[in-house]
Order: C-alpha cells, then sequence, then structure tokens
C-alpha cells in the first residue's frame, strides 16, 4: 500500500462533501449513533460504484454522455430534496432533544442514495485506482478491491469523526434556537450548492 494513494485517499475523503454534509447534519439532528448509521450509509454507496469501475463499466458513464447526464441530474434533484426537507425540519437537520430516532434503515438508505447518486464518484473510482495498480500486475481485480477497500474505510473513519463533532456540539445547538435556525439555512445552502455545482459538472 503507497504512502501516495493513502494521502490522496485521505484528502479526497476528508474535503467536504455531500457526504460529509449529510454525516454533520445527522450527528446534530440525532446524535452520535445516528452519525455513525449515516456513515455507515455513506460508505455503502460507494460500493457501486467500486463495483463499477472495477468491472469497466465506469467507462460507459465516461464515453455515454446519456447516461451520465441521467445520473448527474438524479443526484441534482435528491440534492435539491435534501435541501427542501432540512428548511421543512422533516430531514437531515430536524434537531430536538425529544424527537423520536429515524429508523437505522432510512437514515442508511438515504446515506447510500447520496453516494449512489454521485456520477464524479465513478469517474474518481475510474481515474483514480488505475493510477496505483502497474499494468503488469498478475492479480489487477484483487489489487483494485483491494484499494477500494481501504478507500471505503478511510471514507468510513474520517466521516465518523466529523459526525461525532457534530453530535458533540448538539446540547449547544438545541439550546440555541437562532443558532438551529442558521444551521438549517446554511444546510440547506449547502446541499443547493452541491447541487448547482453538480449540475454543471462535465465529465
Amino acid at each position: 500500500m503507497s504512502t501516495e494513494f493513502l494521502l490522496t485517499s485521505l484528502i479526497v475523503v476528508a474535503t467536504p462533501g455531500t457526504g460529509v454534509l449529510y454525516t454533520m447534519a445527522a450527528g446534530l439532528a440525532r446524535g452520535a449513533r445516528a452519525s455513525v448509521v449515516a456513515a455507515i450509509g455513506c460508505t455503502l454507496g460507494i460500493i457501486p460504484h467500486m463495483v463499477a469501475a472495477i468491472t469497466g463499466l465506469a467507462a460507459l458513464l465516461h464515453t455515454s454522455a446519456m447516461a451520465f447526464q441521467i445520473l448527474k441530474y438524479l443526484g441534482v434533484a435528491y440534492l435539491l430534496y435534501m435541501a427542501w426537507s432540512t428548511l421543512r425540519d422533516k430531514g437531515a437537520l430536524a434537531v430536538d432533544r425529544d424527537t423520536a430516532p429515524r429508523s437505522a434503515t432510512k437514515v442508511i438508505v438515504s446515506g447510500v442514495l447520496i453516494n449512489i447518486l454521485n456520477p464524479k464518484l465513478t469517474i474518481f473510482f475510474f481515474a483514480f485506482l488505475p493510477q496505483f495498480v502497474s499494468t503488469t500486475e498478475p492479480h489487477a481485480f484483487r489489487r483494485m478491491a483491494e484499494l477500494s477497500a481501504v478507500f471505503m474505510l478511510l471514507t468510513f473513519i474520517v466521516f465518523v469523526g466529523y459526525g461525532k463533532f457534530a453530535a458533540a456540539i448538539r446540547n449547544q445547538v438545541i439550546s440555541r434556537p437562532r443558532v438551529l435556525a442558521w444551521m438549517r439555512r446554511t444546510f440547506a445552502g449547502a446541499f443547493v450548492a452541491l447541487g448547482a455545482r453538480l449540475a454543471f459538472t462535465y465529465r
């Protein structure tokens, strides 16, 4: 396992994006346990991209403008839905001391969808992983699977860290309604901004 791969993966994972935003929102809304569950969902959402890259399906997305556009706009629509849900207090950032916990299944499904509907993640795997697999590698498939597993592990660890931090300041947020209102707007605005960025993303 090269140091370059680990450092590059860590930078990519730690850079705030939709998964980080969703995990932090879960920590603020429901506490530390929910943030861990959200991190699990976002990590599982990497699997389809990993499989696509390893099996070569990513090449279709890379070469087919229509396939890329369809997945891209599904992702944009879901991010806008997350923004609307946040503002309506029914989604990622409905914070309240007495709120009944969302089922782990719903949290995980939302996390999985966030990463599945991100075509750039597939392109990332398609362009990134091959750089660390030699063309003379006798077991290239296994090597790519191993690197992907390491990337997923880093994703889970970093996301849990973000979520735990959010959960740690949860009580301070709950006790300050004005802060909570601004947090909702900030998270909703961030979802919209990420959606807009994705909408203007080209292959």
